[in-house]
């Protein structure tokens, strides 16, 4: 029986390591350490969109990290995301959360995405990063209040200022949302940082809906672009 699960679980899950490809391992140990978080710092964008708030990354997006993050949302490899939740409690927690409660709010991802992936990655490592803080004695939730509330374009292959003008006004807090976020520490949140546009767009929305969080608001990813990261200040 073990035999006949393990053949089955190579049908459905890598075989292979998802970072560097070593054989037989969903993720080695080398790859899990990329993706600790030990190197959190906050993400700087030059010139960063107007409204972004501190974002901070657990890592660089490159090499492993970059194909954790790929398999994970392109390639359904599910069980990837605990890891991918370590690291963006890593960079939660480097944000400055530990006192009281904190809400993580995960971008959403279009509804055509969503159904061609079939799962929303930003809101699955946002669940598996709550959980991490919660164990890590942080009592944390996620509060998936942001909705599109028109149709946008597929970012890919397109410049800074053209994902700014595709996003513009594209995401709203859903009816009832800013009580449900109330008392507690806001922390947008989604897997990658490249210009900006999709966490600034993100903030203006909850800004709208709960003007009283803007002092605390603040960002968290998994990885960042390495022009857009800094060493930790």
């Amino acid at each position: 029986m073990r035999g006949w699960w393990r053949e089955l679980a190579g049908l459905v899950l890598p075989v292979d390591c998802a970072g560097c490809g070593a054989s037989r391992v969903l993720l080695c140990a080398g790859c899990r350490e990329a993706l600790s978080g030990a190197g959190a710092a906050r993400a700087r964008l030059f010139p960063g969109p107007a409204g972004l708030p501190v974002v901070h990354a657990a890592a660089v997006y490159e090499g492993p990290v970059r194909a954790v993050l790929l398999a994970h949302k392109e390639r359904g490899a599910l069980p990837l995301a605990g890891a991918l939740g370590a690291a963006l409690a890593a960079a939660v927690r480097a944000g400055g959360a530990g006192e009281g409660e904190v809400a993580l709010v995960p971008v959403p991802s279009a509804r055509r995405q969503v159904r061609a992936r079939g799962h929303d990655p930003a809101r699955r490592i946002a669940l598996a990063a709550a959980g991490r803080l919660r164990r890590g004695g942080v009592p944390a939730r996620v509060v998936p209040v942001l909705r599109l509330r028109r149709a946008v374009a597929d970012q890919s292959g397109l410049g800074a200022r053209q994902r700014r003008e595709n996003l513009s006004g594209a995401l709203e807090v859903c009816r009832g949302g800013a009580a449900l976020t109330r008392g507690a520490a806001l922390v947008l949140v989604d897997d990658l940082i490249t210009t900006g546009a999709t966490l600034a767009e993100a903030a203006r929305a909850v800004r709208a809906a709960e003007p009283a969080c803007e002092a605390g608001l603040r960002a968290a990813v998994v990885a960042a672009t390495r022009t857009d990261r800094k060493s930790r200040e």
